[in-house]
């Protein structure tokens, strides 16, 4: 017994001394080592966010129904990047698509290098009446607070379209010469599903033309949203998730309500309904794998223990992760029924009931897998599904190319106190439809946000502080200089 006892104890022994071994050595310090900073562009700053503020006064809203549409808002949009930025028109072939969608191309002198696209979008979303008076400055208003410029498309979008612009105005100011093809593209209904981004696409497909990589919105620059770091974390999106609609119907008989059989229409949608929401999607810890890879050397060991002994540990991580929603969404193919319909009045049985769940697609599972998994999870004939609105989830793009080693190398020679990884984005983005143009597709914006800020997404006070908006001119004029060079710095 005492010789058990001893080689139980050995054998524990062995095993902490294996987890703390691998918490300290298995996550290295492999961020971009910063040897220069980037030598920042002597902008007009007030003139610069003055042009800025301008923009986002110009109510350029997205509706779900296009009839609604501002035409003269676009127009006057559009008439202000004119007025703005004469040399960006004057030396780029500007070509609209769908009326108000927009491609700059900077011709290089190089073709055999694959040219390069940034992408941006114009439009915003609507702000709500009910809520229009708990903006604590008016969401078209522009305004510029102590630091702050206030409004709708202050981080979602028009930081990017507006940064972009201003650093091809500078570097065309310049007189460079680019080895490189450039091209901006910028959607005008990206929030209602992207049609002037997919006729973009469908131009370049035609054209047959390839990009090195793709640059558009989606992640940001963090602070205090990952438990665990004390650091700025720069979450660079390397995939984004598919999604799909399953609208599940059940045809009855109908009739009056004091006769009813076993199970009605809408009794019988309520249990498949039942099974599809306890039968969730599995979860997997891959794309937290890519995260960790490069910022786990900075957690503490608590956290570092776990997630380097995931041969031990994966099920505890897991049931972590899933506690939140948020983290669960980047873990497992998300379930969310959204809408219900049934009889109309009270008194008579259903001869349809209808439901719609809404899918968030993790790479590597389809919209075939889904319905395999309703199909199994449900196991009732009666109940027959229908897809609405399907797009799969998009390939995951390599971290050694050179338009991932740009933004994170610009991003460490900004500020080298940010560390950068790769991330899944959650929600669908216009690069999407560019699937089949590049294999290496990124989203970025050179934006700060907390866990206060980022509920501004789509939300109340939209808002980005003056630094971020020159630190985003200054980030992508780096990543346009390397990037029509042909050269880049980084290693």
């Amino acid at each position: 017994m005492k010789k058990i006892l001893l080689s139980a104890a050995f054998l524990i022994v062995v095993l902490v001394a294996i987890l703390f071994y691998r918490a300290t050595s298995v996550f290295e310090n492999n961020q971009y080592q910063v040897t220069e900073s980037l030598t920042p562009i002597t902008l007009n700053e007030s003139a610069a966010i003055e042009r800025f503020s301008q923009a986002l006064q110009i109510p350029t809203i997205s509706y779900d129904d296009s009839s609604k549409l501002d035409h003269s808002a676009f127009q006057a949009f559009h008439q202000h990047l004119q007025q703005s930025f004469p040399l960006v028109f004057e030396k780029t072939e500007l070509t609209k698509f769908n009326d108000y969608s927009m491609v700059f191309h900077l011709k290089g002198q190089n073709p055999q290098l694959k040219p390069a696209l940034f992408m941006g979008h114009m439009d915003v979303v609507p702000v709500d009446e009910q809520t229009k008076d708990q903006w604590l400055q008016p969401p078209f208003g522009g305004k510029v607070v102590d630091g702050i410029i206030w409004g709708r498309g202050a981080i979602d979008d028009k930081v990017s379209v507006l940064a972009l612009m201003e650093s091809l105005e500078w570097y065309l100011k310049q007189n460079n010469q680019p080895q490189r093809d450039i091209y901006f593209a910028f959607g005008h209904d990206e929030e209602t599903g992207g049609e002037g981004a997919i006729a973009i696409a469908e131009y370049f497909a035609e054209k047959k033309t390839q990009f090195e990589f793709i640059l558009d919105e989606g992640g940001v620059i963090t602070d205090g949203i990952i438990p665990g770091t004390t650091q700025p974390i720069g979450l660079v999106g390397v995939a984004e998730k598919g999604f799909v609609n399953f609208r599940l119907t059940v045809k009855g008989e109908g009739g009056h309500s004091s006769q009813p059989p076993a199970h009605t229409a809408a009794g019988i949608l309520a249990s498949a309904i039942v099974n599809v929401e306890n039968n969730p999607f599995d979860a997997r810890t891959e794309f937290f794998d890519l995260m960790f890879d490069n910022i786990g050397y900075s957690m503490p060991l608590s956290q570092r223990l776990p997630l380097a002994n995931l041969w031990l540990f994966e099920p505890v991580v897991l049931s972590t992760l899933l506690k939140s929603p948020s983290s669960a969404a980047s873990a497992r193919t998300t379930t969310a029924v959204t809408m219900l319909q049934g009889s109309t009045k009270s008194n008579v049985l259903p001869t349809i009931a209808t439901a719609v769940v809404n899918f968030r697609i993790l790479p590597g599972d389809t919209v075939a897998s889904i319905q395999a998994h309703l199909e199994r999870v449900i196991d009732d004939p009666r109940v027959t599904l229908a897809t609405e609105l399907a797009n799969e989830a998009s390939a995951v793009s390599p971290t050694d190319n050179i338009g991932f080693k740009l933004i994170e190398s610009s991003i460490r020679r900004l500020d080298d106190n940010v560390l950068v990884t790769p991330y899944l984005v959650l929600g669908a983005t216009d690069s999407r439809h560019f699937q089949s143009l590049s294999k290496n597709i990124y989203r970025f914006m050179m934006v700060s946000l907390n866990p206060e800020t980022l509920e501004q997404f789509h939300g109340l006070n939209e808002q980005i502080s003056v630094q971020d908006y020159l630190n985003a001119i200054q980030f992508y004029y780096a990543m346009l200089e390397q990037t029509a060079s042909g050269e880049a710095q980084t290693n």
